[in-house]
């Protein structure tokens, strides 16, 4: 009996480890915004295309698109009066800024990542927002874990509505 029971823990625990991780380690594509916006329809957002960078006084930012808007903004959009198609999605990566202690010169490069800002075009889940949908997921370094952020979008389509024009996009696709 005693061997049965040490056998099953043995295979419990091959199995466990079989996963690849710990078992409490944080699914961050579980979270869903108010906004209704959840983080797994950004699934491997960590492998798209960058659009842009950008710096404030406070964050170091990127910005990746999916294959999507990719393909929209090499055929033009927005400045060929057309808008980004539905399930355009853009995601701005957000750093804490540091002076590199390596470089030879004076730069900047990310310290701390912060939030995740979210966007996805979808005309009939957000007509009241000109077809887009806006979230905040914030990263705390400390516990290693995303959280959604409490607002409907950060700044949201209040901060975008100034680049209607532009189908409330900020960063156009830079040059390579």
């Amino acid at each position: 009996m005693k061997c049965k029971r040490g056998l099953t823990i043995a295979m419990a625990a091959a199995a466990l480890a079989g996963l690849g991780g710990p078992v409490h380690a944080q699914d961050k594509y579980t979270l869903k915004s108010p906004s209704g916006i959840a983080f797994s329809d950004f699934k491997g957002y960590e492998d798209w295309a960058v659009v842009s960078s950008a710096r404030t006084d406070e964050v170091l930012k990127v910005i990746v698109a999916n294959p999507v808007m990719i393909k929209a903004y090499k055929a033009g959009v927005p400045g060929n009066g057309q808008p980004f198609p539905d399930g355009a999605k853009i995601v701005k990566l957000q750093w804490k800024p540091k002076k590199s202690t390596e470089a030879p010169f004076v730069v900047d490069v990310p310290d701390v990542f912060t939030q995740a800002f979210v966007i996805e075009k979808d005309s009939r889940r957000f007509p009241k927002s000109g077809g887009w949908g806006y979230a905040l997921f914030n990263y705390d370094a400390g516990s290693d874990k995303f959280t959604v952020d409490p607002s409907l979008s950060d700044c949201g389509h209040a901060c975008h509505v100034v680049v209607k024009a532009k189908d409330h996009i900020f960063h156009p696709y830079q040059k390579r």
